[in-house]
């Protein structure tokens, strides 16, 4: 509350205006001399000692004292003479952080090696008359250390790694190097995952071998194991997932990378626990933003050399959000989570302090790696298509797989009888039937009513909470019902959104429009599949969600297309979600082996059944 006091007198000070009448003030005696500050800042293994000598005229402060002060806001320190030292602003912008992070009362503070990124801020701001920093030679090493070098991918990763995925790979060995965990923490559709593989398959032909476990959620699972045989094959792989998995070590050790889910982690973190790994990666590590939850503290129990979180939105909610992955990477660094509290997360979230901003800011710099869609445009196709894999869980699957075994019977025992031709109506309609439990059994139009159990809703309120602070999304359904189970989802998680589907007056459809192309407010354009086909130009999203694609990719092509026409500035991402092991799932498979006929012949559902043989029937719902 005295704070202006100081703050008016530094500043006539700066202006070179006397100030007169301090011997005067009764309770306040000041000491008009400027902090004189010499640091002395060596350098050991794991941390930095520097050696504070801070005087008022001939009165010399504690580090303790100066501590003291910071904590509690003020900006004057007790002397020994009884009188107050006033810390002038320019002073507190280039010496608080260092008091902050530091621990120590005397004349020493002492400094983790993750606060190299404080130290160098001393140095490059460093005024000789006030601070002398004793430069060892091991601190001059590590400042080398931590230059990046340019490694090379493997010859096959050459030509399909964008410039910023190299950047990313040479990031993560410079972290190995320096034995530092971090973040990747690229925008989504960026590549995280082939970035880590192509590290992963580097750090397996340097050290002759590789033992990695990489933890992410279940919906994610397909998609590492997708991107293994897509670009490092030779990298051998298990899924520890399910009742089927293993319960030993040995098991665990015949292969390199364990893939596994954050629940699944927490369940059998004795038995992951007792293996010693190179790396473990944390993909969507904001899993763990919670320090008291169990997979948080199981998370932390693991044994590895290398650690990696990923993540496009490691700060959520708040500040507060960022300590437990920081303390999993590398423990201690931000401090207890009590004194990160104090000195980050309150002054920054409660009170939008930017002095702390900034100072966290410095401090996490080295151990977080982001790139924006905008910043890396000029490496990216116009058009990227991807396929989001699901796994449904077991309600789902036993829904799913109770009314696939029935149509299975019917249609086989109707080919039998009557042909192949004069069966398509029932193909047809289990197909249909199919399709809409794999959206959600809810939306299925039938006497037995079933609950809502979808996880491609999951995954897609998980994609929309990652992606919507800074883009704006399409969402295409062919389904009604599942366009209003969204609809609800979006409202629960406060999304704003416009909507329209086939019944939609022509008038409102343009309202709609015109609403989500200029209304910031408006993240996401939910849309009927066939409704979205013609005459739509929605260049304000650059995310785009097929949730349920099917056997003909000219609609969804259009779908997609809505977002990439002439005036679209940014590069579309587009999302195909499939659940894994369904006739979606088949469907795909097949595709590749009628596409001719797709591309040429087929243009509608039931020119599509026509295509089919037996065998085809009898694998789509096998």
């Amino acid at each position: 509350k005295n704070n202006w006091f100081f703050l008016f007198v530094d500043a006539m000070k700066e202006m070179k205006t006397p100030v007169f009448g301090f011997e005067a003030l009764k309770n306040f005696r000041f000491n008009t001399a400027k902090p004189s500050t010499k640091i002395f800042i060596s350098s050991n293994t794991d941390w930095f000692d520097a050696k504070v000598d801070i005087l008022f005229g001939d009165q010399q402060v504690s580090v303790a004292e100066v501590k003291r002060a910071l904590a509690n806001k003020q900006q004057f320190v007790q002397l020994n003479d009884g009188t107050l030292g006033i810390l002038p602003e320019e002073w507190l912008k280039k010496y608080s952080l260092l008091f902050r992070v530091g621990e120590g009362k005397s004349d020493t503070l002492k400094l983790s090696r993750y606060h190299l990124s404080v130290v160098d801020e001393l140095y490059e701001t460093r005024d000789e008359e006030e601070l002398v920093v004793a430069l060892e030679e091991k601190y001059e090493t590590l400042k080398e250390f931590n230059k990046i070098k340019e490694i090379e991918p493997s010859e096959h990763l050459k030509p399909i790694l964008r410039p910023y995925q190299v950047a990313g790979y040479q990031w993560l060995n410079y972290l190995k190097d320096i034995k530092w965990g971090g973040i990747l923490a690229d925008d989504m559709g960026l590549g995280k995952t082939v970035q880590a593989l192509s590290f992963m398959e580097y750090y397996r032909k340097e050290n002759k071998s590789l033992k990695a476990l990489v933890v992410c959620p279940t919906t994610l699972i397909y998609n590492w194991e997708n991107e293994i045989t897509k670009f490092t094959p030779e990298l051998t792989y298990r899924i520890h997932h399910g009742a089927t998995r293993t319960r030993t070590k040995e098991e665990i050790m015949d292969h390199e990378i364990t893939i596994t889910t954050y629940g699944t982690l927490r369940s059998d973190i004795k038995l992951l626990m007792s293996v010693d790994f190179d790396y473990v990666v944390l993909d969507e590590s904001q899993a763990i933003k919670n320090p008291g939850s169990k997979v948080t503290k199981a998370a932390c129990l693991l044994k590895a050399q290398n650690r990696l979180c990923m993540s496009g939105t490691p700060l959520q909610n708040n500040t507060f959000d960022i300590f437990a992955q920081m303390n999993f990477l590398n423990p201690g660094m931000l401090g207890t989570m009590e004194f990160f509290r104090q000195e980050f997360s309150t002054p920054i979230d409660k009170f939008g302090e930017q002095d702390r901003k900034d100072h966290l800011r410095k401090i996490l710099f080295p151990f977080i790696l982001r790139r924006t869609k905008e910043q890396v445009a000029k490496d990216l196709p116009e058009k990227q298509e991807m396929i989001l894999f699901c796994e449904m869980e077991s309600k789902q699957r036993n829904i799913y797989d109770a009314y696939r075994n029935d149509f299975r019977n019917q249609i086989l025992g109707t080919i039998e009888t009557q042909g192949i031709q004069k069966s398509q109506l029932t193909i047809l309609q289990g197909l249909m039937k199919l399709r809409q439990i794999c959206d959600s059994p809810a939306i299925l139009n039938e006497q037995e009513k079933f609950e809502n159990h979808s996880i491609k809703l999951d995954e897609l309120a998980r994609e929309i909470t990652e992606n919507i602070g800074d883009h704006k999304a399409l969402i295409f359904s062919q389904f009604l019902g599942m366009l209003a189970l969204i609809r609800a989802k979006l409202e629960e998680l406060g999304v704003k959104y416009e909507y329209f589907d086939g019944s939609t007056s022509a008038p409102d459809r343009q309202k709609a429009i015109e609403s989500f192309q200029n209304d910031e407010e408006k993240r996401v354009f939910l849309i009927s599949l066939k409704a979205g086909g013609v005459g739509l130009n929605l260049t304000a999203a650059d995310y785009v969600y097929i949730v349920d694609p099917w056997w003909n990719p000219a609609v969804e092509q259009q779908a997609i297309d809505r977002t990439h026409r002439i005036g679209q500035t940014k590069n579309i991402f587009a999302y195909r979600m499939i659940c894994k092991d369904t006739i979606e799932d088949k469907i795909l498979k097949l595709q590749e082996k009628k596409r001719a006929l797709a591309k040429d012949i087929i243009s509608d559902d039931s020119s599509f059944v026509k295509t089919l043989t037996r065998e085809d029937v009898e694998y789509l719902f096998s």
